[in-house]
């Protein structure tokens, strides 16, 4: 008896009393919710009201701190409710029905059960992304979404090797390419299923409102040809260029190459290993070695650094048996690819943000270097400006560039630049604008989008929708689908901006007039509007919510980005791509290594998912645990036994065996329970006793 009263040396009765009070407290706060939220959650789709009610559930629950209760909770070893999102009422029951049998009160007969149980929300969950985001891979249940690039169009085995190597979602950018582009991406698509007996859902994500700059003005046709270098100068990788037919140039392999267009009948004497001599812009003699063909375009490299104009003419020499080294006829680039001026904005700067659509240009200055006119750039929707106030802020380029605004007119803002890199940040065209603390009254359906949708109802699963921000967008939508025949069509809200996260709950409650709701996480705009520094909460309190309304969510924006682009992940990069576990998909965008960026993706899921579901721990066991033996002379069993209450034995039955007997299943994970049952064990009395 004595180790029994040291087990229950905390087990105060007048304490466990006070603690159900409280929780009861808590119950009665849920079920009041939802009486008083009923005219809502009786709107959304029948198959999505026990989720609504969770929800609504889920919501009454966080409005007050919840730590002081966590810890007297964890005191007496009860669940804390850190992992109620998707059954929020069976959890807090399941605590309350240990309290009352710990302080042995009867179950209150007006007490009846929440809308889900335990069992059934995480149930919810899964059967909601089996159908909006598919079928998981064999040994994945986090599925996987990969945007396609233009190329996907025209290459059949691209989208093959994606679907191969993992790929679960394909995504259609519709702010990109054409209705045509699309129509030839899922075809491919649809034919690589039929080859693979593989299945994959679409997904078109609609561009939405382009809040964006405007075109720059042209500068000066200058390419710059520059090798990569170590800090001795040495040449590590030289500078690609791209040589294409001028009459139809083909686009390069990859992004970073320098295309230079030339003669096609020129191009077609050419040959792998070919010297290709010429002069740049400085006078400076330099050379290119062709390395490979494709189609009718060339891979070369250029080992020292070069200025290529329109003009500069370019020799083909050849070693050759009998005449030694000789020239071929020369060829000149007539005109090379618009090079667009970035403008140079630095702290203390000015910059006009205009309605008219003018190509934007840098500053103009005096014979002096004062600032003579200041730099300006149009804005794509413009009709945003009556809704701006002098003081609010603003960002361009995902953030890179901030500024205040100083004055407002009906043709132009005047932003004071407040933030950039110390050296200047360079504002190019069709980055994207973010008034952080501005309230915006776009339609988020524009005329583009409204043009697509029919495009969209015939080929989607599911459909993106940017740029939400009330209920009323939602609606909008929905009727616009309907309209066009896409009513079936499963929705994602794109959480991009700060009005969507603080109207998340209004949102989804909209969204579950339809079947099949998801949400994706758009990181990027989303940290621009609230700050890098909120980000993390941000993203955890969006799982939470979805989770608790049984929505899948999409772990979106710069997942292995510098994988998908330069082959090479950064550690941070691994790291965010693994918490991407407790989403249900994620999504990876476009790249020449996309790929391999799918693998590895793949790969740090699979793994990941042996650690963590949603928000909990998973206890596998540990190579590290299993490998550590201090004392090898000693059994693992002489290491880990213990005395206790399991060690006597008043039966033949063991201890676990007679709580089992004792007590219903469901307490058996409780610590109290246990402690409980340890307690009637050790004073004899094992008959059964009903809750």
């Amino acid at each position: 008896m004595r180790r029994v009263n040291a087990l229950l040396g905390n087990l105060d009765q007048d304490s466990l009393i006070r603690l159900l009070r409280e929780l009861a407290a808590i119950r009665r706060e849920l079920i009041e919710a939802e009486q008083v939220s009923r005219e809502v959650w009786e709107k959304v789709h029948p198959s999505q009201r026990r989720s609504a009610r969770n929800l609504i559930h889920y919501l009454a629950l966080r409005r007050t701190d919840l730590r002081p209760l966590q810890l007297k909770l964890s005191a007496f070893g009860l669940s804390s409710l850190g992992r109620s999102e998707a059954h929020v009422l069976a959890t807090v029951d399941a605590v309350l029905r240990v309290l009352h049998a710990l302080v042995e009160q009867p179950w209150p007969a007006d007490w009846t059960n929440g809308p889900v149980t335990i069992e059934e929300g995480r149930a919810e969950l899964k059967a909601r992304t089996l159908a909006l985001l598919g079928a998981k891979s064999s040994s994945r249940w986090v599925r996987i979404m990969a945007t396609m690039p233009t190329e996907a169009a025209t290459s059949p085995q691209l989208i093959r090797q994606l679907l191969e190597s993992g790929m679960n979602c394909m995504r259609v950018n519709c702010a990109h390419d054409s209705a045509a582009v699309w129509q030839a991406m899922v075809r491919h698509l649809r034919n690589a299923e039929r080859k693979t007996g593989m299945h994959c859902k679409i997904l078109f994500d609609l561009g939405g409102p382009k809040l964006r700059t405007g075109p720059l003005a042209p500068g000066e046709n200058v390419l710059k040809l520059r090798p990569t270098r170590d800090d001795h100068g040495r040449v590590l990788e030289p500078a690609r260029v791209w040589l294409t037919p001028e009459e139809q140039p083909e686009p390069p392999p990859h992004p970073t190459a320098v295309v230079i267009p030339l003669p096609r009948s020129w191009l077609r004497s050419l040959r792998t290993d070919d010297c290709v001599t010429f002069e740049d812009a400085r006078g400076s003699k330099r050379d290119l070695t062709v390395r490979s063909k494709k189609g009718d375009s060339h891979w070369a490299d250029c080992e020292k650094t070069a200025y290529v104009v329109a003009g500069t003419q370019f020799r083909i020499q050849r070693e050759n048996k009998s005449r030694g080294r000789r020239e071929s006829d020369i060829a000149c680039p007539t005109a090379l690819p618009e090079r667009e001026e970035p403008i140079l904005l630095r702290v203390g700067d000015r910059l006009l943000l205009t309605r008219k659509q003018t190509p934007g240009r840098p500053a103009i200055l005096n014979n002096r270097g004062g600032v003579e006119q200041p730099a300006r750039i149009s804005c794509t929707a413009p009709e945003v400006f009556q809704y701006l106030k002098v003081g609010e802020r603003v960002w361009l380029d995902d953030g890179k560039i901030g500024g205040i605004i100083r004055a407002v007119s009906n043709e132009q803002i005047d932003i004071e630049i407040t933030q950039a890199r110390p050296k200047g940040g360079k504002l190019r065209a069709d980055k994207g604008i973010n008034f952080p603390d501005s309230t915006l009254k776009l339609p988020s359906l524009s005329r583009d989008d409204l043009r697509h949708l029919p495009t969209v109802a015939r080929h989607a699963d599911v459909v993106g929708y940017s740029f939400v921000q009330t209920p009323q967008d939602v609606h909008e939508l929905q009727r616009q689908l309907e309209r066009t025949g896409g009513e079936g069509l499963g929705i994602i809200l794109k959480i991009e901006t700060r009005a969507a996260f603080e109207h998340l709950p209004e949102l989804l409650l909209a969204a579950m007039r339809s079947p099949l709701v998801g949400v994706m996480i758009a990181r990027g705009d989303l940290a621009v509007e609230c700050g890098y520094e909120r980000m993390a909460e941000l993203q955890e309190e969006i799982l939470w919510v979805c989770e608790a309304a049984h929505v899948p969510v999409i772990w979106a924006t710069q997942v292995l980005e510098s994988l998908s682009h330069a082959g090479l992940p950064t550690r941070a990069e691994v790291t965010d791509a693994a918490m991407g576990v407790r989403a249900e998909c994620v999504m990876l965008n476009k790249g020449p290594e996309m790929i391999a960026a799918v693998r590895s993706l793949d790969n740090i899921l699979r793994r990941m998912q042996a650690h963590q579901n949603k928000k909990q721990s998973m206890l596998r066991s540990l190579g590290i645990a299993r490998n550590f033996a201090p004392n090898r002379s000693r059994t693992v069993s002489q290491e880990t036994s213990l005395p206790g209450p399991s060690s006597r034995s008043v039966s033949n039955r063991t201890t676990s065996q007679r709580i089992e007997a004792h007590y219903p299943n469901r307490f058996i994970n409780s610590a109290a329970a246990v402690t409980l049952a340890f307690r009637k064990i050790a004073e004899g009395s094992y008959q059964k006793r009903k809750l």
